[in-house]
């Protein structure tokens, strides 16, 4: 992933020199083993473990001539060891390394990724109490259906990234698995206590595999990153909506000194929230090439390798980037209850209109007679700019059933709003 959406920590993981530093353990705590084993001198494990050194240049270098990675990886500790280097990588594959340190960056990147996303929970409950009364208009299609208040709509924010979190807790659980079984998986050449030894010392758990681990597991960790992307692009797509000149009730933060247009200095863009959306479409398609990775010949082939080393350190860099963004949104979200209000009430109370269905239905008329009967008066009022409580009041049909009183009961906001915290506590809040 380029800079431009690349965070320190992350990328540490990422980078060539922690890949090579989880490598060189793996190599030494494999001779460890052998050497409790017997196997190997203890002395030699000893002069191993003090001289494993790697050069990220010499690696790249004899990559180079032998085209093959963990063969140059191999040879340059070997150079640093001397004679004792004939102990290393003994009975082990080249898929044994990768694929084990792929697990441990992983189980890394999803630590940083939990701490992401549990920063942006407490955001999220802060707003969502702060906002909880703010009322607005709920939409459906688009369209003005009913009122909410915006606290309600952070606070299933709030419950979605929960799920979010449960889904990464154990996505990051089944990642943390890793393999020293050799050419095929039989630890023909190695004795499985090697493995054992060496993934307790990561704190990763054996897995059955072949020559590598299966990718249905690396295919549930993508797919986990690429559904919480998709629920910030959710949330991100809210906020560039509310931006609009003609809805205005929130806006991303727009700092001292930012610009939002090269040609028009009026502009405030929400360039944020549509990052947030690019950058989802990333995830989703990083997820599908983990799911074709699922399918290898065979005991193993190489075509998912080279996809891995973009996916993988793409997709949680990007993450990363989107959470952190996210919660700068919302710690920083400018909210105008005023133009909320005036939303609410610019369609001159059609948001009533089931409220007044349901009243006719409960004076005994029936459903589809009651809905004709409010929605003739709803388009009355539409289409001649007309107040629709004044519509119903106008209208013989329904005054055969509702007093004026009756009517002006139904006009409420508060009915709305009664079960608002007990939603709040369903969701934890």
């Amino acid at each position: 992933m380029i800079d431009r959406y690349s965070l320190p920590e992350m990328k540490r993981i990422w980078a060539e020199e922690n890949k090579f530093k989880i490598m060189r353990d793996i190599e030494v705590l494999v001779c460890e083993a052998l050497s409790q084993q017997g196997k190997i001198p203890r002395s030699s494990y000893q002069r191993i473990k003090r001289k494993a050194r790697f050069d990220i240049k010499t690696i790249q270098r004899l990559e180079k001539r032998t085209h093959h990675d963990i063969v140059a990886f191999v040879t340059n500790l070997a150079q640093n060891i001397g004679k004792d280097a004939r102990y290393l990588h003994l009975g082990m594959t080249s898929s044994d390394l990768l694929d084990t340190t792929l697990s441990v960056q992983l189980t890394q990147a999803a630590n940083v990724l939990l701490n992401d996303l549990d920063g942006l929970l407490k955001t999220l409950s802060r707003q969502a109490k702060r906002y909880k009364d703010t009322v607005c208009i709920g939409r459906t299609h688009g369209i003005h259906a009913e009122p909410i208040t915006f606290g309600l709509k952070l606070a299933l924010w709030y419950d979605e990234t929960k799920r979010n979190l449960r889904r990464l807790i154990i996505a990051s659980k089944n990642i943390a698995v890793g393999k020293i079984s050799g050419a095929v998986g039989t630890y023909a050449n190695i004795d499985p206590r090697v493995e054992r030894y060496v993934l307790d010392k990561l704190g990763l758990k054996s897995v059955a595999s072949t020559q590598i681990i299966s990718r249905d597991i690396y295919a549930e960790f993508i797919l986990t990153l690429s559904l919480i992307g998709s629920s910030l692009e959710k949330f991100a797509t809210e906020i560039r909506h509310l931006q609009r000149t003609e809805v205005q009730e929130a806006r991303e933060p727009f700092s001292r000194g930012q610009k939002g247009s090269s040609a028009m200095p009026h502009k405030q863009n929400p360039v944020i929230c549509e990052r947030i959306c690019g950058l989802a479409r990333i995830l989703r398609s990083n997820a599908q090439v983990g799911l074709n990775n699922i399918n290898l010949w065979h005991e193993r082939d190489i075509s998912h390798s080279s996809t891995e080393r973009v996916i993988f350190p793409d997709s949680c860099l990007i993450l990363d980037y989107m959470i952190k963004k996210f919660s700068e949104v919302i710690e920083g979200l400018a909210v105008y209850p005023e133009y909320m209000l005036a939303n609410l009430v610019m369609t001159r109370g059609l948001i009533f209109s089931q409220r007044i269905m349901l009243e006719l239905m409960r004076k005994g008329l029936e459903r589809i007679l009651a809905y004709d009967l409010v929605q003739r008066c709803a388009l009355r009022s539409w289409e001649n700019k007309q107040d629709f409580k004044e519509s119903i009041l106008d209208d013989k049909d329904v005054r055969r059933y509702l007093s004026p009183q009756e009517i002006e009961r139904i006009f409420n906001l508060d009915y709305y709003l009664r079960y608002v915290s007990q939603i709040f506590r369903k969701v934890g809040l």
